[in-house]
């Protein structure tokens, strides 16, 4: 099963109007995907590049995902595809002083201004977590919306729509992949429902509990980078390898494609721990509100719950407190808001109220 064969069992609907919009030549040049989950974020925009630039598309206008093109593309070694990352410490997108300067949008539109050198003719642009673009790189960014070049595609991805201006918005077509279900690394994240765990029994009027599941929470949420960092490197290491023949400016090309997947892995890292802690007291809230376990909707999220051997009772006030300072944390997580501070903050107002 290719993966977009996977996206058309999911969103059925919405697959068969992209395909409708590819078969008769009336795809947007532009699209806004919209999603909370971190993983669609990172799977779909290929398949999307793969329905605009397939060389041999099904009849029914779905990419065919084996041709070169699309097996480029799915590959990352299209050499028309351009991405656009935060990869700067603030977190943001910035317009760049001029089209020298990398990991810009200065940058980023500048390599449309060159002539297609693929058989299918598509130059393709992705900006993930677009809603981290500064104002003013949006605003240069409109005149490129409004008068691209011909066989242009723009894909702006992002889990918070409400970031991005609404010039840019009404200028690309909506794509929204909703999915109610989040699927844990929960091997990675063991050690936080470990923390929590130990917080959420031990950590009421306790500064020195409070303050070390703080510091535990930090941690984990530094480890992630090199987490990040790994993972990317061995998904582009037989690429990397292949490449070894390649020109100077060929694995330049790679080595910039590789440093925008890490931030944008190590985002979709954060994202899901932040997502973690969260449900770690929603399933919590649930269960002191009478819900059986089987009822979970995250039930494995809670299994250090499970296994411990205290019988602890929490009172229904206390947890949903928790719940309301893990909601403030997650809004807090989400700007740019220092994560160390936020996370001690969050567990000072939990552990004393």
């Amino acid at each position: 099963m290719n993966g977009w064969t996977s996206f058309e069992e999911h969103f059925p609907l919405l697959a068969q109007s992209l395909k409708h919009a590819a078969h008769t030549g009336r795809l947007s040049h532009s699209h806004l995907i919209v999603t909370s989950n971190p993983d669609l974020r990172l799977s779909f925009p290929p398949l999307l590049a793969c329905l605009a630039a397939c060389t041999a598309p099904l009849e029914d206008g779905a990419p065919c995902c084996e041709c070169e093109t699309c097996r480029m593309i799915l590959n990352g070694l299209y050499p028309d595809l351009f991405t656009l990352a935060p990869t700067s410490k603030s977190r943001q997108i910035q317009i760049g002083k001029d089209a020298d300067e990398p990991d810009t949008l200065r940058s980023f539109e500048a390599a449309f201004h060159l002539g297609s050198v693929t058989e299918s003719g598509w130059k393709i642009g992705i900006i993930h977590d677009a809603d981290t673009m500064t104002e003013s790189a949006q605003n240069a960014f409109l005149k490129t919306l409004e008068e691209p070049s011909q066989k242009c595609l723009f894909i702006l991805v992002t889990g918070r729509a409400g970031g991005l201006l609404p010039t840019i918005r009404s200028r690309c077509q909506l794509i929204q992949l909703t999915d109610n279900h989040c699927v844990y690394d929960t091997e990675l994240f063991a050690p936080v429902s470990t923390i929590l765990l130990d917080y959420t029994l031990h950590g009421k009027n306790d500064f020195a509990v409070a303050e070390r599941c703080a510091g535990e929470l930090i941690d984990v949420l530094d480890t992630l980078s090199d987490v990040a960092e790994e993972t990317v490197n061995k998904k582009w290491e037989s690429r990397l390898k292949d490449a070894e023949n390649l020109e100077s400016a060929g694995v330049k090309l790679l080595e910039k494609r590789i440093a925008g997947e890490v931030s944008c892995e190590y985002r979709r890292l954060r994202e899901h721990f932040i997502s973690y802690v969260h449900a770690w007291f929603a399933q919590l809230a649930i269960l002191a509100s009478g819900t059986a376990k089987d009822m979970l909707p995250n039930p494995e999220v809670m299994d250090a719950w499970f296994n411990k051997e205290e019988n602890a009772k929490l009172r229904p006030r206390d947890v949903f407190h928790m719940l309301t300072e893990a909601e403030e944390l997650v809004r807090s997580l989400r700007t740019n808001v220092n994560d160390e501070l936020a996370l001690r903050a969050f567990m000072l107002n939990t552990a004393f109220h």
